[in-house]
C-alpha cells in the first residue's frame, strides 16, 4: 500500500497553478517557503491576510498563495495596499515584490508610505535586476555589476533599502539572504506581529539573467557567496550596510522600534478636532 503525504505548506499554495514559472535556481520559491512557514508560526489569521504584488518576477508570488491577493500594475503594490488597509484596518496588509518594482518605478511610493507608517509588511527580493523583461540596470545593481542596459558595467551609484527605509521612518528594517532560511522565516514571523511600516529585503540569485551577465556562476554558487560573505549584525547602523559587487553582505534585524501608524496619528487628530462628534463622524475607526 502507498501513500501519498502533502507537503507541510501545501494547504498554503494554490496547487493548481503549479508548476511555478520561475528558473532553475531563482530563491524566489525559497522566501516563499519561509513566508508560508512565518505564517504558521505567527499563527496569523489567513481570513485577514492579504498580499498585494507588482510586476516582475516577485510579483507573481501573489498569484501563488492561498490568501487574498492582489497582482497590481507596475510600481503600484503600496498604492494598493494602502488603499486595502485604510479601507479595513483589520486586515494584515503584505506588499511582496522585487527591487526594480518598488524601488524604481514604485520608489516614490516606497519612501512616502514609510514616511507617514503606513502599517503594512513590506518584502523586497532583490536579486539586482529586471529578471521578467530583460536583465535592465534596477536602482540596487551593484556598482560595476554588467547588466543589458549597462553592457559595460553599471557607473550608477546604488540604494541602500535597508537606510533608505530607515531614514524614511520604518519602524522595523532587517536584511536576510536565500541561504538564511530558517532566520528569515523567524524574522517574517516577527515582522507580522508588529504595527507600522516594516520591511524586509532578502537577497537573492538570478542566475538566467544577472549571474550570466556577470559571469558568476549558477544558483548554487551563488547560494555558496551567500554563505560565506555573509556577517550577522543585528542593530547594525543602516548607514553601514550598503552592499558592493561580490562583496560583504551585512545581514539582520537593523531597526525595531514602536511608533504610531497613520490611521493612530489621523485618528487622534480627529478626536481631538470633533471632540463629542467623534464617535459620528462615519469612516473612522
Amino acid at each position: 500500500m502507498t501513500t501519498t503525504q502533502a507537503h507541510p505548506i501545501e494547504y498554503l499554495l494554490r496547487m493548481d497553478r503549479m508548476p511555478h514559472i520561475w528558473c532553475p535556481g531563482c530563491g524566489i520559491g525559497v522566501t516563499v517557503n519561509c513566508f508560508a512557514r512565518a505564517l504558521q508560526d505567527s499563527k496569523a489569521d489567513l481570513d485577514k491576510t492579504v498580499i498585494v504584488s507588482g510586476i516582475g518576477c516577485t510579483g507573481r508570488v501573489a498569484g501563488y498563495l492561498k490568501l487574498d491577493s492582489f497582482h497590481t500594475t507596475h510600481g503600484r503594490a503600496i498604492p494598493f495596499a494602502t488603499g486595502l488597509k485604510l479601507a479595513n484596518p483589520e486586515l494584515n496588509v503584505v506588499v511582496y515584490s522585487g527591487d526594480g518594482d518598488l524601488t524604481a518605478i514604485g520608489g516614490n511610493h516606497f519612501i512616502h508610505a514609510a514616511r507617514r507608517n503606513i502599517d503594512m509588511l513590506v518584502i523586497c527580493v532583490n536579486n539586482f535586476t529586471y529578471g521578467m523583461t530583460g536583465g535592465q540596470l534596477t536602482p540596487t545593481t551593484p556598482y560595476s555589476a554588467v547588466a543589458s542596459t549597462a553592457p559595460y558595467g553599471s557607473f550608477e551609484k546604488t540604494f541602500s533599502l535597508p537606510f533608505l527605509a530607515d531614514s524614511c521612518g520604518a519602524v522595523y528594517v532587517a536584511r536576510w539572504t536565500t541561504f538564511h532560511v530558517r532566520q528569515l522565516a523567524r524574522c517574517m514571523a516577527e515582522a507580522f506581529t508588529k504595527r507600522g511600516f516594516r520591511f524586509i529585503e532578502i537577497i537573492s540569485p538570478c542566475p538566467t539573467l544577472y549571474q550570466r551577465r556577470n559571469k558568476l556562476g549558477d544558483g548554487l554558487s551563488f547560494m555558496k557567496y551567500l554563505k560565506e560573505s555573509s556577517e550577522c549584525k543585528d542593530g547594525a547602523d543602516t548607514r553601514a550596510v550598503a552592499l558592493d559587487f561580490q562583496g560583504k553582505i551585512i545581514v539582520g534585524k537593523f531597526v525595531d522600534r514602536d511608533q504610531p501608524t497613520w490611521l493612530d496619528d489621523m485618528n487622534r487628530r480627529y478626536r481631538e478636532k470633533l471632540g463629542d462628534k467623534y464617535e459620528e463622524y462615519k469612516g473612522i475607526k
